[in-house]
């Protein structure tokens, strides 16, 4: 199954998201299909950029979101 979820990357106690759509089977922060944005939590309001065309296309096509990645859809207006 292909998932949307978010890769950490960043320093020790700076992390740095990007969200990615991997196969479910692959590691965390190993090897992804594709990267459709970014997150950024250290900065006041967190700093959040996804590319609605391309999440939509994977949504249509059967990719599931974890529930992080739900929550940050929904914030950024992409599901309902």
């Amino acid at each position: 199954m292909v998932k949307i979820r978010l890769k950490r990357m960043g320093a020790h106690k700076k992390p740095f998201y990007r969200i990615v759509v991997a196969d479910s089977r692959t590691a965390n922060s190993g090897r992804f299909i594709e990267q459709i944005g970014y997150l950024d939590p250290m900065v006041e309001p967190n700093d959040i950029k996804v590319d609605a065309e391309k999440a939509r296309k994977w949504l249509a096509d059967g990719a599931q979101p974890t529930d992080r990645v739900r929550a940050i859809f929904k914030k950024t207006g992409i599901i309902e």
